[in-house]
């Protein structure tokens, strides 16, 4: 368990996690039934496509998180253009995964300490007093 814990610190999970899954539930909407199916574009190749470049991009950021800043803008470019190619994002859920996932990984800092560790560095502070 420790093991996962530190390999999921040295990366940005939980963005590469909701991208990938953004990228799933797109395209499970696509496999709907056609009472549900709004949108299918370009006789279906785009709206398989985005989705699972998506998936890809999700995967390919907790696996090579150095590239992390290029997977989260092509993340967020396909997950934006599903909303044309894709029943409209996946009914917005994919679509919202795929953004909130893409602006998590790119913001993540790989040389941050753990939240743990500045908080407790924070309450055992001593206060510096200037003359």
């Amino acid at each position: 368990m420790a093991a996962l814990r530190r390999w999921r610190a040295a990366r940005p999970f939980w963005g590469g996690l909701l991208l990938t899954l953004g990228g799933t539930e797109i395209l499970l909407t696509e496999k709907a039934s056609l009472k549900v199916v709004m949108h299918i574009g370009m006789q279906g190749l785009a709206g398989y496509l985005l989705p699972v470049l998506m998936l890809v991009c999700g995967l390919l950021v907790l696996f090579n998180p150095a590239q992390r800043l290029f997977y989260s803008i092509c993340g967020v470019l396909l997950s934006l253009g599903t909303w044309l190619t894709s029943n409209l994002g996946g009914f917005l859920i994919g679509l919202l995964l795929g953004v909130v996932g893409s602006c998590l990984t790119f913001g993540w800092l790989p040389d941050q300490e753990p939240r743990r560790a500045r908080s407790w560095r924070r309450r055992n502070r001593v206060p510096v007093h200037h003359p």
